[in-house]
């Protein structure tokens, strides 16, 4: 074979071989970063986009959030076994566990009903964190909601009834039964020695009432059976830290943010109840991190991991904003969840991890009314009519050509709305004189409600990484389990 074959052989050889990197399957991942954003549905994906967009002097609808970018997305059906439109217990228990379940229940089977602790503690499943515990991986949960509430518990507990948050929510006929609220769940875990992180609001839930709350002093904690759970968790290991206000959560990222510091265990509970919305973080008595600071600091606790880490991101205050009809703090949280989603992507090894973006349920926030592109996403109706553009008018004389679409009873309305909900009026306001976009504003609602509820389509999952092709088509919210258990385990 002359030289020059040889070569050109070579050549040809590594050009396949690299083919063949490309087109072959590679090793599992060995860390999962999952992120949920409750109740973030695909109309609040859209709306958060156009926001994000024309926060940034765009016209917003050609814009991308984080996970839009990713090649792997799939349609989750959310239903729970009983219910229709599901709860944010039973879908989080068919994401973690595989099974889908009741409404209102958290880490068991439909094979008990709600309330039923009996049958509850007959009927446990474990969660994907406590496998990865019980396997020696690194494990965290952060929440923008209670640590207690249904998401995060949804890594640890496993109950009858997604309210029974403390002690003093607990029945007695429950607790002689045998079953433990979801707090001291957390700290009395048989799973290796629990989650490693866990940031998120929900002190109350861990102290007895006779202790004020160091940021209100007029707040006391919830438990009615005199356990402090925070000093119970700490006298547990020396590596543990306690931290309840920014600054301390600063420190102790700045101390613990070198790969080379030594592992530890760290609880972040920053408010009595849930964290503030992130339109008023700001404005907290102690302040507090916001959801991307928390994300960084998990992560660089999880990496310190030699055998893999799984790590629950929950964006919780989406949900909690539409259920008031708010849809402007539904979106500033979705577009912090995104930005959050962004500097995963930037700091993980996608090689190795798996990247998983979804909601829960979705909420009955709709899109609508024909608005001109650009219209304000949180505004009135624009109509597309020329001229309204402005082209190089002034922004006064853009403002003078400005057509608002009318309803049937001659009214402005606004591009965003809910069928039902708190927002409902029996008389229509005239929308001209309201600031639709100021952030306490609450969207029209159709049916009279006094908590606007979850939805029941589809929502979506978007993924990246290694095991991302698994997430394709029409899927069943429980197959999410499996995306991530061939991630972190086959």
């Amino acid at each position: 074979m002359s030289k020059r074959r040889a070569i050109v052989n070579k050549v040809i050889f590594g050009i396949s071989a690299s083919l063949a990197l490309l087109t072959t399957p590679m090793a599992a991942a060995k860390n999962v970063i999952f992120f949920l954003g409750d109740g973030m549905g695909i109309s609040t994906v859209t709306a958060a986009r156009i926001f994000a967009g024309q926060q940034q002097g765009l016209a917003g609808e050609e814009y991308d959030l984080a996970f839009d970018k990713f090649d792997n997305v799939a349609l989750i059906k959310t239903y729970n076994t009983d219910a229709q439109v599901a709860d944010s217990a039973g879908t989080i228990t068919a994401i973690m566990t595989g099974q889908k379940t009741r409404i209102g229940v958290i880490g068991i089977n439909a094979s008990a009903e709600r309330d039923n602790c009996d049958a509850a503690l007959k009927a446990r499943l474990t969660s994907l964190a406590e496998l990865a515990e019980d396997k020696g991986l690194r494990t965290g949960i952060v929440s923008t909601a209670r640590i207690t509430h249904a998401t995060p518990a949804g890594a640890y507990a496993h109950t009858a009834n997604r309210n029974w948050e403390d002690s003093s929510s607990l029945p007695d006929a429950a607790r002689d039964a045998g079953c433990q609220d979801i707090a001291l769940q957390l700290i009395e875990t048989n799973h290796g020695d629990g989650p490693d992180v866990i940031f998120g609001g929900g002190r109350a839930q861990f102290f007895p009432i006779s202790q004020a709350d160091p940021e209100y002093k007029e707040w006391g904690g919830k438990r009615n059976d005199g356990r402090n759970l925070v000093e119970e968790w700490l006298a547990r290991s020396t590596h543990r830290k306690y931290v309840w206000n920014r600054k301390d959560f600063l420190d102790l990222g700045s101390e613990g943010s070198s790969l080379e510091a030594p592992p530890g265990q760290w609880l972040g509970l920053f408010e009595p109840s849930h964290m503030k919305f992130e339109a008023d973080r700001s404005k907290d008595r102690g302040g507090e991190p916001s959801l991307l600071e928390m994300t960084k600091v998990a992560l660089a606790e999880m990496q310190k991991s030699k055998d893999g880490y799984f790590l629950l991101i929950e964006a919780g205050r989406i949900d909690h904003a539409h259920h008031a009809g708010n849809a402007y703090r539904a979106l500033v949280d979705t577009v912090m969840l995104s930005d959050s989603v962004q500097w995963v992507v930037d700091n993980a090894n996608l090689r190795e991890t798996l990247v998983l973006v979804t909601a829960d349920h979705s909420h009955t926030m709709t899109i609508n009314g024909y608005p001109r592109r650009g219209n304000p996403i949180l505004g009135l109706v624009e109509l597309p009519a020329e001229g309204n553009l402005g082209g190089d008018d002034s922004a006064t004389e853009k403002a003078a050509k400005r057509e608002f679409a009318k309803d049937a009873t001659g009214l402005p309305y606004t591009t965003l709305s809910y069928a039902n909900g708190g927002g409902y009026k029996k008389r229509r306001l005239d929308l001209s004189k309201i600031d639709t976009e100021d952030v306490d504003y609450q969207q029209l609602a159709t049916v009279p409600m006094y908590s606007e509820t979850h939805a029941g389509e589809d929502v979506a999952a978007y993924a990246i990484g290694l095991n991302a092709v698994k997430v394709r088509g029409v899927m069943e919210q429980n197959e999410l389990y499996y995306v991530m258990h061939g991630a972190l385990f086959d």
